[in-house]
This record gives structure tokens, C-alpha cells and sequence, in this order.
């Protein structure tokens, strides 16, 4: 994407009513001022609040938000230009339950109060298969316990990913730390139990992996307490 076009989407994120860009000084010393209010000052109802992690042009988010109206969805990245395509269709279609912020993962217990969060989905992170970037790994033991400060008491988290290392790496973690998997699949689309919401709508890039037959795989857990 050329640099023109970037700019030209970050102007327009500003215009944007569900697009949300504070500053790390901001985020960090706790002034975001939605912070255990989403609900009742942006949202405006008590519906389910969802977050995805590393949502990227969005796609995923708005994809729930159309399928659930129930629920409020939360998009978060720290690529601006990426998540514009799903908070431009989001305005462009009158979709109120989804929202994006540009912010850091590792900062959403600044962004979010202790039990404001019913569910986090993962969609497709980088793997970071390499030994010393295991801290970047978003399925690590620090990020779930980041995870844990912001979700609710029975709260799940939910990993889709293309890599086989990732949900190898995840299921091992989770059942050495006695968290709770409540269901794993090793190939959604080949074998039968998959929730609805995992398989009834595709990434541009998940539509790309199964293009050359790339396995998409699933895990639905609690962090235990």
C-alpha cells in the first residue's frame, strides 16, 4: 500500500465514529475515557462485548457483528490502515455493534476494566515460531493472563489459525497450566462440531489458505482462575 493511500485512510479513520486512536500516553496513564464504560456510553445497550486481538482489515469483526446484533464487537490492531476497510463498511452499511481501536495488545487492560469482556477471539496471529520471540506469541502465559484481567469470570477466548504450530503450541500450554479447553479442531472445514461463527465466514488471507488446502484449526478455552 502506497504511502498516499495510508494517509489518505488515517484521515479518514478520524472521521470515523467508531474508530478509536488514542495516544500510548493516554492509554497508559488510564485517561481513555471509555475505559469500564463501553457499554453504557458507547454502545448504549448491556449486550456481550467481544474483542479481536490483532483484528487486521477487520474482516472478522464485522463479519460477527452482521451475524450476532446481540453482541458488541471491538476490533483492535495497531495498523490504522489495515482495520479502515472494516470500519468504513461497518459506517458504509449502518452496522452500530462494532467499533476498531488502534492500540497496542498488550495495553488493553488500560483500554478495558476488570470483568468488562464476555469473549476474545484470535484470528490468525503470527506464530513467532522462533524460540526467543515466545513472548510475542499471543497465546503465551503472559498474555493470557492479560487476557484474564479484562474478561469476565466464565469468559472464553477463541484461537483460529492456519498454523499448526500455534494450536500445537497453544493446546500444550493450555493443558500444562490446567486451563479449560472447551473444544479443539484440528481442521474445521474436513471435520464436523465446529461452531457456526468459526466456519461461516473467511478472511481474505483464510480464503487464500484454503485455496492451496491449508488445514484451518480451532481452540475454545477458559482461563482458569
Amino acid at each position: 500500500m502506497g504511502s498516499k493511500n495510508k494517509l489518505k485512510r488515517f484521515k479518514e479513520n478520524e472521521t470515523f465514529n467508531n474508530v478509536f486512536q488514542p495516544t500510548r500516553e493516554e492509554v497508559v496513564g488510564d485517561l481513555f475515557p471509555l475505559k469500564g464504560k463501553w457499554n453504557t456510553e458507547f454502545f448504549k445497550n448491556e449486550n456481550p462485548l467481544v474483542l479481536e486481538l490483532g483484528c487486521g482489515k477487520g474482516e472478522y469483526s464485522v463479519g460477527l457483528a452482521e451475524r450476532y446484533p446481540n453482541k458488541n464487537f471491538i476490533g483492535i490492531d495497531i495498523k490504522g490502515a489495515r482495520f479502515w476497510r472494516g470500519a468504513k463498511t461497518a459506517v458504509d452499511t449502518g452496522l452500530h455493534n462494532v467499533a476498531f481501536i488502534r492500540t497496542q495488545i498488550e495495553l488493553i487492560n488500560h483500554i478495558f476494566d476488570e470483568n468488562e469482556v464476555d469473549e476474545i477471539w484470535i484470528t490468525f496471529p503470527d506464530p513467532q515460531i522462533k524460540y526467543k520471540r515466545t513472548k510475542h506469541r499471543m497465546t503465551n502465559s503472559e498474555f493470557l493472563q492479560l487476557y484474564k484481567k479484562v474478561l469476565k469470570k466464565d469468559g472464553i477466548v477463541n484461537l483460529k489459525t492456519d498454523s499448526e504450530f500455534m494450536h500445537g503450541y497453544t493446546l500444550g500450554l493450555l493443558h500444562g497450566e490446567g486451563h479449560e479447553v472447551l473444544y479443539a479442531n484440528h481442521n474445521v472445514y474436513v471435520n464436523e462440531g465446529s461452531p457456526e461463527e468459526v466456519t461461516a465466514f473467511q478472511t481474505f488471507y483464510e480464503k487464500q489458505y484454503l485455496e492451496v488446502n491449508k488445514a484451518i484449526t480451532y481452540i475454545r478455552f477458559k482461563i482458569k482462575e
